[in-house]
């Protein structure tokens, strides 16, 4: 029964925004599962549900994965705040980024766990990011892309 909960519990979050404890025990009753909030506590625990912010204000709580921590939104914002521009050359991804930023920016990729990122190196306001493939390297620019511009 535990396992079947769980297993709904993870459901629920990935399909709605379920901002507190109360909602998420109401929509497992709803589905049949006869929870009290008591029971739900652990159950995050367990599971080690987080809440994140949505972005259009409050929170709602989430499953994480191995490469997304509680801090990853603060990472994100690091990128956005120093990010000027970036181009490719071959293997490399040269970000630039605001004076002085470069370091708190390349700190932020390696906090992403990127797995395109073999290694990179930052000066004041330029980021090396090494890749092992001109592939990887594009894959890693429309990614920073798409999280540049959300």
């Amino acid at each position: 029964m535990k396992i079947a909960r769980h297993s709904k519990i993870i459901e629920l979050v990935n399909h709605y925004d379920i901002e507190t404890q109360e909602e998420l025990a109401s929509r497992l009753n709803q589905a049949g599962f006869q929870v009290t909030q008591a029971t739900v506590s652990r159950d995050i625990r367990e599971l080690n549900l987080t809440k994140v912010t949505k972005p259009g204000g409050g929170a709602k709580y989430t499953v994480m994965t191995a490469k997304e921590t509680p801090d990853s939104e603060k990472y994100i914002r690091v990128l956005r705040e120093a990010f000027v521009s970036m181009d490719a050359a071959q293997n490399i991804l040269v970000i630039k980024t605001g004076v002085g930023m470069a370091n708190a920016a390349a700190v932020a990729l390696d906090h992403m766990n990127w797995q395109e990122i073999v290694g990179s190196i930052a000066g004041d306001d330029t980021i090396a990011c090494f890749s092992k493939s001109q592939e990887e390297t594009i894959q890693l620019l429309n990614k920073l892309k798409k999280i540049i511009r959300e």
